[in-house]
Formats: C-alpha cells, sequence, structure tokens
C-alpha cells in the first residue's frame, strides 16, 4: 500500500482505516481540512471474498475496495499513512498521536474507527474457516451459502434467533447446542416449525477435506455432516488507543460485546473525539460504517467551524475595541 509522509500537525487524524475512517477522511478532506488517516492494516473483512450488500459496489474484494477509497481521499489532499497506533492522549488544546514506531502527530479532533476483534469459540477448525466455511451473518454471505447443509453453532440465547435467519436461505439447517442451554420450549417449537432440527452436546472439532467443511464431530464421537457453520462471535470494539483519554470499552447494550459508547452523531464523552464504524456499531456492514464516518466526519467540520467562528468573533471584538480606543485625529 502506497502512503504518505506523517506530517507534525493537521486539524483531524483518523485512527483506522476501514470503510468508516475513509469515507471520514473524504468527507473532511472535501471540506479542506487538513487530515490523515492511519492505518494498521488489518481490516476485519480481510478473510471475506467479497463486500455484499454495498449498493453500486457488491461482490467488490474488499482489499479493492480499501484501495479505492484511499486513492479518493488523497485525490482530496487527505493523506493516508501505514503504521499502528499507540495511544493518543491531550496536549494543551490538541491531541497527541503515537505510532509504535516512535513517530506522532498532533491533531485538533480524532475520529477512531478501528473497528473490532470477532472473539470465535475454542472449536478447533472453527478459525481456520473464517469468513469462508465460517460464516456469521446471513445478509453478508446467505446467499452464498443458500441451499447448502448449514450447523448453526450455539453461543448464547441469539443463536435461536440466528438459525431462524438463516432458514430463509437453506432448508436444511441444522441448530448445535455446543456449550449452551438447550433451548427453551417456546423457542424448540419454533425451531420444529421451520424444520431446524436441535443437536445437544459440545462440538469438538470442524471436519474438513480438500479445504472445504464437511462436518462438526461431537464430544461423543458422533459426527454431524454439514458445508457451512454459522457462528455469532463475541465482538470486541479495538479501543485501546484511547485508553489515555479516559475512553474504554463498554459492554454493548445487546450482549454482543463491547463497544465505545457515542451519540448518533459519533461524538463520544471526551470532547474533540468521535468514532464510528464497527468500533461503536457493532453489527454494522460495510454500508452503515461508511455511513456512520461521513457522518462523523461532516460532525467534525461543523465543530471546528464553530471553534473558528468563536476565535474570530473575539478577535473582531479586539480589533473594534483599539479602534474604538483611539483618539481622534485634528
Amino acid at each position: 500500500m502506497v502512503t504518505d509522509r506523517l506530517e507534525q500537525a493537521c486539524d483531524v487524524v483518523v485512527i483506522g482505516g476501514g470503510a468508516a475512517g475513509l469515507n471520514g477522511a473524504l468527507m473532511l478532506a472535501r471540506a479542506r481540512r487538513s487530515v490523515v488517516v492511519v492505518d494498521a492494516g488489518q481490516p476485519r473483512n480481510a478473510p471475506a471474498d467479497a463486500v455484499h450488500g454495498l449498493l453500486g459496489r457488491e461482490g467488490t474484494p474488499p482489499a479493492e475496495l480499501l484501495e479505492r477509497g484511499r486513492q479518493e481521499v488523497r485525490g482530496y489532499g487527505g493523506g493516508v499513512v501505514t503504521g499502528v497506533v499507540a495511544g493518543a492522549v491531550r496536549d494543551g488544546d490538541r491531541f497527541a498521536v503515537s505510532l509504535a514506531d516512535g513517530r506522532s502527530v498532533r491533531a485538533r479532533r480524532l475520529l477512531v474507527t478501528t473497528g473490532l476483534v470477532d472473539e470465535l469459540p475454542d472449536v478447533p477448525g472453527l478459525r481456520e474457516q473464517w469468513g469462508h466455511g465460517v460464516v456469521h451473518c446471513p445478509y453478508c454471505h446467505g446467499w452464498e451459502v443458500r441451499d447448502r447443509a448449514i450447523g448453526v453453532l450455539a453461543t448464547g440465547p441469539m443463536s435461536v434467533h440466528q438459525a431462524l435467519l438463516f432458514r430463509q436461505w437453506s432448508p436444511d439447517v441444522v441448530l448445535l447446542t455446543h456449550a449452551q442451554p438447550s433451548p427453551s420450549d417456546d423457542d424448540l417449537e419454533q425451531l420444529a416449525a421451520r424444520g431446524i432440527r436441535v443437536v445437544p452436546g459440545p462440538v469438538a472439532s470442524v471436519r474438513t477435506a480438500a479445504g472445504r467443511i464437511t462436518g462438526l464431530r461431537l464430544a461423543d464421537g458422533g459426527v454431524v455432516d454439514r458445508e457451512v457453520v454459522a457462528v455469532a462471535p463475541r465482538m470486541v470494539a479495538r479501543g485501546a488507543v484511547l485508553a489515555g483519554l479516559g475512553l474504554v470499552p463498554q459492554e454493548h447494550p445487546s450482549g454482543m460485546g463491547q463497544h465505545l459508547a457515542c451519540d448518533p452523531t459519533g461524538r463520544t464523552e471526551v470532547a474533540g473525539v468521535w468514532v464510528a464504524g464497527n468500533v461503536t456499531d457493532l453489527a454494522a456492514q460495510v454500508g452503515a460504517a461508511a455511513a456512520a464516518g461521513a457522518m462523523a466526519g461532516a460532525q467534525i467540520n461543523a465543530d471546528l467551524v464553530l471553534e473558528e467562528t468563536r476565535t474570530a468573533v473575539e478577535a473582531h471584538r479586539r480589533s473594534t475595541r483599539t479602534l474604538e480606543g483611539r483618539a481622534p485625529v485634528g
């Protein structure tokens, strides 16, 4: 990836160069703000073959979409720097952002779009198939796994809902309770009505052949033949970079994991810091993350305009008072 020179200071530093960060930077660069994106090059959707549900870019490989976004940001004068942000602290009326390689940059505002980490159950073979034979979102992957034998590996109370959703894409869905309690009577009735079989007991491993999933081996030695595994991971925001500002991830109201809280515009409780994308909205797909980045970018620009206007008014008043205080000549 082409990288730009990291300047000593700018209006806005965007931490994270995914869809949310790049779209936020695009809005800011088009607003004639000096902005730099610092990206570690570890996008959440890297294992996926394509982005889905994104109008006009359906089926685009994730890396291609991001490279196009970087080019667009640069086209308006924004910078994109490869690097790992180690932390950020308040430095007077600015923020000091330090990188792991010793570089640093000061900014008036921060937009944090670092995304999240998917924590999968500790089942051998699961991680290796993540993004291919192992999926999580029917709206992201349902079409690609339609009519195939799908096993939903339960990770929490929402797994029944996940199984019912995947039933929309395939008539052959099995719910494996794994380490979770048996579904309630009401849930069992719904599953039975939709033809979804429930398999109790822990799953010991994922079976594969020629790189493809063939089934799930149970702890008792039995095997459930499956082609696809659906699992809801615990999603944890990458929020450690903001610890120096007192912002730490907290439990999401949905129970899906941890996120950085903000208002609907992305503004956090720390003045001058915005967040967007999966770091705050755990369920956001690429389109929603990009939209949130655009919203945050516009809000940051508006905040800077207000600050600059206040400063201009104060200077104008001082100038007026000085002129009024001068004695008339003649």
